[in-house]
């Protein structure tokens, strides 16, 4: 009996394992979810957008926890559904291009790296820790997914003596309890076992499970080789020091786990695959690309063996297909700068080797969209929504490249045969960078496929030089003072209430005017930069924690507040509040004390009311903008950003392309109209979960505190709750300070709309008395543009003199309506007719010249004849009239050598303009009008056949002769 039950056992035991292996993908990621959520009790969270959520220090989201920084700093919001998070769950995805962690120029080369994956990450704030961790890793691993025990190896920090640190014996305890044997748990130094988050901040040892896809063998000496037959699967993170700017650690208050597993690595291992371009993550996108190509069938082949190039960029389009569809649908497109600038070479290097190597035709790389929704849009639906779009900007941005593609490969084949076998020009490199838009790693690339390399110590000058440029540029002489995770606790622990900041919103209206009343506070506590300090002596920066305070903290798009604090007793020393900022409930007031300030101290706030004004003007016309290019453009319209302070506003929005003049009119008349109808601006908290019922809501990617606040143009809150109105009106998620009456505003313009980077637009735009500005400024452009039309239109036949008047009036006035802050609609309409009438202008020169030039050119003729040697002066003033008075000399007389000079005798300037036959290789046409000009004081330029140039003198009699004396030498007579 004993032995049919372990019979039984066996074969159950050996089905559970064939039933893992050849695991597909998304049933991978479904089980890491539902061990979690089901038997751990742990919330699953959606992943966040690859774009990072108010983290400048981030270019794209590249690892599971960067969502939960507000949660390890301990800067999260105390109102908000994180804050109350202990145990967590998800798949999110990540982008490694560009920053700190760079996975695209390895991307290809083999089959493990990605510079798009998705992170299965679980984590414990504050609940459970190390042994709870690695038990739940195991089980997951060895029980559920059916890995072999005996394929497994563990490793844990083994200390640092240089850092104090000791060994995590705790964790290798924990192993082998679990059973793993002690030759199977291994220590590693600090690089391998022991994480941080960065230069400072929260940072702990690591414990990581590596697996082995050969078996059978003690693979011990191969985990962390860098070889690929023994690979990580799954690191566990153990969050409980914080690192100093001092380089110190000190505990934290509160531990907390953070673990991750690369889903397409995970997936291969359960497939039996080594390299993850063989699972069923990438294998559909590799038919698809083949059914493109004009290439055999994806081989896996790589390194050194025939065809690997082909095979490699199959990988390169499979990975950069995932990237560009997963960030576009993220509203992250390829642009100039940042992380737009990184997918402009992301997308670029896959056009390339979809069209040099692969040799499929234009427009391939969108066809894979679809592909790419078929394998990710059940986790990701976006992807099935957005297909259409995203490959609308994928081919765009094709074709632009692909016209660049071609000059510059033109340019590096010159180079090369220019430069043999010797090092690439540095200088020709940057140039196809910066001017063409080409990636240096597919310079590079180019170069490696001809066996050259690029001078690489210049070209790491240049790059050098350009991130200093841009560094100094950007750099903030005043950085602010941020809360740490530790002063942080310690407010905590010395029970420092949070601040109230409801005073932020006590104003009122009186006799048409703001009132700001100031507010009475008292400092609980002050942040010297590194700790909380009971004093701060004069002359020094520090942080002011209140009780409660009126002023805005930097936040939602919106500047934060300017003022300053009196101290009671000292009300003739004002303390200047120079930045406002908020961490974890405290709002934090950077303020350069001009006397002693400490805890305990009665202070009483001043806002500086006309900034606070011009910020809630701003905001509550970003919001009638909103609902204004929604009204006018429907609701695809989404918010992709915005920028608020007191002298005007930003509002990035996505739109296919960029407004017409028709559609600007439209928006700004439906602002005016909301404007002019003075429309009560209403407010109300609300619990989350309610807000979010709300008809024609809008919301932008953010963790929102519950409850929220709700702003509502024209219609109480109270009202769109109980669904008690079918009015289209503007309603958003928002705690930004605002108007209490929309015509307050009294007027707002548009004054830019532009595409940053295809589907994404941005809008400039200034209110009241700016604004008003601008619209007269429109006025008198517009009368101007009328005036010259007008003229222009009674002044025909035109003479060469009033035609060249014509157009520098109409140049000057293209530039001041390109430049002059104009309602945006009114400038596209100027700039359209100003354009017209510069062809039209420019058309009758050309005409009126050619005539002259003919007229020229007959009397010289006539007075000398056909020669081989034509040098004279002409009566013109224009450098134009002169080289084609040249040019039809020698359609005339193409053996002459002709060259013109022009005296301006009220200014002594002379123009010179040459030609010489094709076959004169005695006398170049560029070195004769150098020699010339040279002599008359200027320089010239040209070609071997034809140059022009200037230079200076009272008398060009001289000049003349040396030029026909010049052309004799050359010619040997």
């Amino acid at each position: 009996m004993m032995r049919l039950l372990l019979r039984r056992l066996r074969r159950l035991s050996a089905a559970s394992e064939r039933s893992f292996s050849g695991l597909p993908a998304a049933q991978v990621r479904r089980t890491f979810l539902d061990f979690f959520r089901d038997q751990h009790q742990h919330l699953l969270v959606p992943s966040a957008p690859v774009r990072p959520r108010g983290d400048p220090s981030l270019l794209f989201v590249n690892a599971g926890m960067n969502q939960f920084k507000p949660v390890l700093l301990g800067t999260v919001d105390p109102r908000s559904q994180m804050a109350l998070w202990r145990r967590v769950a998800n798949s999110q995805r990540c982008v490694r291009a560009g920053g700190k962690h760079n996975d695209l120029e390895d991307v290809g080369r083999d089959g493990t790296h990605h510079t798009f994956f998705e992170m299965l990450g679980s984590w414990s704030f504050g609940d459970y820790f190390k042994e709870e961790a690695c038990r739940m890793a195991w089980s997951l691993l060895t029980e559920h997914y059916g890995i072999p025990a005996d394929r497994l190896y563990v490793s844990y920090f083994g200390g640092d003596a240089s850092s104090g640190l000791s060994a995590d014996q705790e964790t290798r305890d924990i192993w082998l309890h679990l059973g793993v044997p002690a030759s199977r748990v291994l220590p590693f130094g600090l690089k391998d076992n022991f994480w941080e988050m960065g230069d400072t901040g929260p940072c702990g040892p690591c414990t990581e499970i590596h697996y082995d896809h050969v078996g059978g063998r003690n693979a011990a000496a191969l985990v962390n080789a860098g070889g690929a037959e023994v690979v990580e699967i799954w690191n566990l993170v153990f969050i409980q020091y914080n690192r100093e700017a001092d380089h110190s650690l000190r505990l934290l208050p509160q531990f907390s786990v953070d673990t991750g597993m690369g889903l397409e690595r995970l997936v291969g291992v359960l497939q039996g695959k080594r390299s993850n371009y063989d699972t069923d993550l990438f294998t559909p996108l590799l038919d698809a690309i083949h059914q493109r190509s004009r290439v055999g069938p994806y081989g896996g082949r790589m390194g050194a063996a025939p065809d690997a190039q082909v095979d490699r960029a199959y990988r390169v389009v499979a990975d950069h297909i995932r990237t560009l569809a997963v960030c576009i649908a993220d509203g992250v497109h390829p642009g100039m700068s940042g992380a737009e600038l990184v997918l402009r070479r992301i997308l670029r290097r896959a056009v390339r080797f979809c069209a040099e190597v692969l040799q499929a035709p234009p427009g391939s790389l969108a066809s894979l969209v679809p592909t790419v929704a078929q394998t990710l849009g059940d986790t990701y639906p976006e992807l099935f929504r957005e297909a259409d779009r995203i490959a609308d900007i994928i081919n765009e941005n094709e074709g632009h490249f692909l016209s660049s593609l071609q000059r510059g490969s033109r340019l590096i084949q010159r180079t090369c045969l220019r430069t043999g076998s010797g090092p690439f020009p540095a200088a020709v490199a940057w140039s196809l960078y910066r001017d063409l838009g080409f990636p240096l790693d597919l310079v590079d690339l180019m170069l490696e496929e001809r066996g050259i390399q690029v001078d690489r110590q210049e070209l790491d000058r240049l790059v050098s030089h350009e991130q200093k440029m841009r560094a100094e540029q950007q750099a903030d002489s005043r950085p602010r003072l941020l809360l740490d995770v530790l002063s942080l606790a310690a407010l905590q622990r010395a029970g420092v209430p949070h601040t109230d900041d409801g005073p932020k919103y006590r104003y009122h209206l009186e006799n048409g005017r703001y009132v700001f009343p100031a507010c009475q506070a008292t400092v609980l506590a002050l942040y010297d930069g590194r700790s909380l300090v009971p004093e701060v002596g004069p002359g020094r920066r520090c942080g002011v924690i209140l009780d409660r305070t009126c002023f805005y903290s930097e936040q939602g798009g919106q500047s934060h507040d300017r003022g300053y604090l009196m101290r009671d007793g000292l009300q003739e020393v004002l303390f200047s509040v120079e930045a406002v900022n908020r961490a974890g409930g405290y709002v934090v007031h950077q303020v350069t004390v001009p006397d002693h300030l400490r805890t305990g101290d009665q202070v009483e706030l001043h806002l500086d009311q006309a900034h606070r004004l011009s910020c809630m003007v701003k905001h509550t016309a970003t919001h009638i903008l909103n609902f204004a290019l929604r009204s006018v453009l429907g609701r695809s319209v989404q918010q992709r950003g915005s920028r608020i302070s007191a002298d005007r506003l930003r509002f990035d929005f996505s739109v296919k392309g960029p407004l017409s003049s028709v559609q600007l009119q439209q928006v700004d008349r439906c602002i005016r109209d909301v404007i002019s109808a003075n429309q009560d601006v209403h407010t109300l908290e609300v619990p989350l979960r309610l807000a979010g019922a709300i008809q024609g809501l809008r919301t932008v990617d953010e963790v929102y505190p519950d409850p929220v606040r709700v702003v509502s143009l024209g219609v109480p809150v109270s009202e769109l709750l109980d669904g008690g109105t079918d009015r289209e009106t503007s309603v958003e998620l928002c705690c930004g300070t605002h108007l209490l009456q929309t015509g307050s505003i009294q007027d707002l313009v548009i004054v830019s709309e532009k595409q940053q980077v295809k589907g994404i637009s941005r809008i400039v735009a200034v209110t009241g008395q700016d604004a008003v500005q601008a619209r007269d400024m429109g006025r008198a452009l517009t009368q101007e543009v009328d005036s010259l039309s007008a003229r222009l239109s009674g002044s025909s036949p035109f003479s060469l003199g009033s035609a060249l008047q014509f157009s520098k009036e109409a140049g000057a006035l293209s530039d001041a309506v390109d430049n002059m802050p104009v309602p945006q609609w009114q400038r596209r309409e100027l700039q359209v007719r100003l354009r017209a009438t510069l062809r039209s202008i420019s058309t009758a020169i050309r005409k009126l010249e050619a005539r002259q030039a003919a007229e020229r050119a007959a009397l010289l003729l006539r007075r000398r004849g056909q020669t081989e040697l034509l040098v004279d002066a002409v009566e013109t003033d224009s450098p134009s009239v002169l080289m084609k008075t040249v040019n039809q000399l020698s359609a005339a007389a193409p053996l002459s050598h002709v060259m013109l000079l022009a005296h301006q005798r009220h200014s002594g300037k002379v123009f010179c303009a040459c030609q010489v036959p094709k076959d004169s290789p005695a006398l170049a046409a560029s070195d004769w009008a150098v020699a010339v000009c040279r002599r008359l004081g200027g320089n010239a330029g040209g070609s071997a056949l034809v140059a022009k140039g200037t230079g200076s003198s009272s008398d060009i009699t001289e000049a003349l002769r040396f030029a026909k004396d010049f052309a004799l030498k050359k010619a040997g007579r």
